[in-house]
């Protein structure tokens, strides 16, 4: 869905705004390649690989970074460079357990959780999302294990209490995806309410 979603926006803005994509083609992208970059990421299959995977990968050059890498980490700019050079657009999945909230899915191997980034060239993390824990008596345990105070959260284990579907989610960065189809470089200048300072009074 996440693929689809960031493919068909990308879609509708070629459809719609063909003058304005020529524009940021010739007049904000170094390489004038922006309008292909885009195109060939409609014509191809985002990849996929587990997050102990893309550790495994990082540790072959694990020189190359500032940060170091191990099992747990959050995943750092400078990786998600590395990986997207190599990839493409490219989902990490089932991340350590340890490293993410305590109401995501609990995998079987009791090691790593339902969820997921999108990572893409420029950008990095445009996506995130996770499968929810529907099941009362685990996401119980994970709230012990992490320490989350279930009285002020009661509500959403009784959510679970007498049964809960299969359900996910998953958020996009709007303002990092204007950057990555723009060609823009500073966030700043891609924001529909830019922060600007000393501009307001209080």
């Amino acid at each position: 869905m996440m693929e689809d979603m960031i493919k068909s926006c990308i879609q509708y803005v070629f459809d719609n705004c063909p003058e304005e994509m020529e524009f940021f083609n010739n007049m904000i992208d170094k390489d004038h390649t922006l309008i292909e970059r885009l195109k060939q990421v409609l014509g191809t299959p985002f990849a996929r690989i587990e997050y102990k995977d893309a550790l495994d990968e990082l540790k072959k050059v694990e020189d190359k970074f500032e940060n170091k890498v191990f099992w747990g980490m959050d995943i750092q700019t400078e990786h998600e460079k590395y990986l997207t050079d190599k990839y493409g657009p490219v989902f990490v999945m089932n991340y350590p357990k340890e490293s993410k909230a305590f109401y995501m899915r609990l995998n079987d191997d009791d090691k790593t959780v339902a969820a997921t980034d999108l990572l893409m060239p420029v950008v990095g993390e445009l996506c995130g999302g996770s499968q929810r824990e529907e099941r009362y008596d685990v996401l119980s345990k994970r709230m012990d294990e992490m320490h989350v105070a279930k009285k002020s959260l009661q509500w959403y284990l009784d959510l679970r209490k007498y049964g809960c579907c299969k359900h996910a989610g998953f958020g996009i960065g709007f303002e990092r995806f204007l950057m990555y189809i723009t060609s823009m470089e500073n966030i700043r200048d891609v924001l529909s309410y830019p922060r600007t300072p000393k501009n307001l009074e209080f």
